[in-house]
């Protein structure tokens, strides 16, 4: 059997939340919505996990998972540190926080040695999400520049309880991506869907256009190229306290320089998250609605 690890990138600050909410419990048992991404990823073939968390809640999430998995099943944790940069570059002293998703994929260089799916730790993906992606990691070439990204309609992946950031992905005639563009004040009004820019004005988008909600698929290949690529952002925007080295950022200089491609795989899987503590009354809606339905049982883990 080919051996697939699914990446969990657990450490986000949340600070819209207001908590840990990476193990913030929202099933009948205390599990949270990162068990029943796992629990999906096992069940569709998935053999190791990796969790990348800030030191600061490392032993938390250690705890909150001890002794859950099945037998077979590899565990191993990777800390995102600001300090974790390449061989020449320092940290600013004005910069306070690690440096976004693609600089939390590096983290887990020295972990992860299969092909990987990356998914955020506190997003619900559903279980096609996970069997789309794996089905692209059996067949990817562990050398190849190819990856992967699962995308959802935007209208689908909304908050009604403030704005959302999302990557609008853009593909050619062929299902490869072309661009993803960040859009990072999305919300409803009335009918339509806007994102407002940093001068108050705003753009329409579509509920149909695809949004990255950080599903991708990797080879291990693409290691050497976030550090060569993560060398040149911080080159061009390390001395500024809020740049961000995103997957979107990495995939677009990659796709740019055509070093990558990523082919764009879709689903019918629902998403939904906890941005806000507001959000977390439906999502444990929908988690009760997914265990009276049997698609889950009601004690995850036995």
């Amino acid at each position: 059997m080919k051996r697939t690890t699914l990446v969990l990138l657990a450490a986000g600050m949340g600070s819209r939340y207001g908590g840990v909410k990476q193990i913030d419990g929202v099933g009948p048992n205390g599990e949270a919505i990162i068990d029943y991404s796992i629990y999906d990823a096992i069940e569709v073939g998935f053999t190791d996990l990796c969790f990348i968390v800030r030191a600061e809640i490392e032993g938390a999430v250690r705890e909150f998972f001890a002794g859950k998995f099945p037998s077979g099943i590899g565990v191993s944790y990777a800390v995102q540190s600001l300090s974790d940069v390449p061989g020449g570059f320092s940290v600013p002293e004005a910069r306070s926080k690690p440096w976004g998703t693609a600089h939390a994929v590096y983290a887990a260089r020295h972990a992860v040695h299969t092909p990987f799916a990356v998914v955020n730790a506190d997003d619900f993906y559903g279980r096609d999400a996970y069997r789309t992606v794996h089905r692209f990691l059996i067949d990817a070439d562990p050398e190849a520049h190819e990856y992967a990204m699962v995308g959802y309609r935007l209208g689908e992946t909304l908050s009604p309880n403030g704005t959302v950031s999302r990557g609008i992905c853009h593909s050619d005639a062929n299902g490869f991506l072309t661009s993803i563009q960040e859009h990072k004040k999305i919300e409803r009004s009335g009918d339509r869907i806007i994102d407002t820019l940093d001068d108050g004005s705003t753009v329409d988008l579509s509920h149909d256009d695809i949004a990255s909600m950080n599903v991708f698929g990797f080879t291990p290949a693409v290691f050497a190229q976030i550090e060569s690529e993560f060398a040149g952002f911080l080159s061009e925007s390390g001395t500024d306290p809020k740049s961000e080295f995103y997957i979107p950022t990495l995939m677009t200089r990659l796709i740019d320089a055509n070093r990558a491609r990523m082919r764009v795989l879709s689903t019918d899987a629902q998403w939904f998250g906890m941005t806000y503590k507001e959000d977390k009354p439906t999502v444990q809606a929908q988690i009760r609605g997914y265990i009276e339905s049997g698609v889950y049982p009601k004690s995850l883990w036995g």
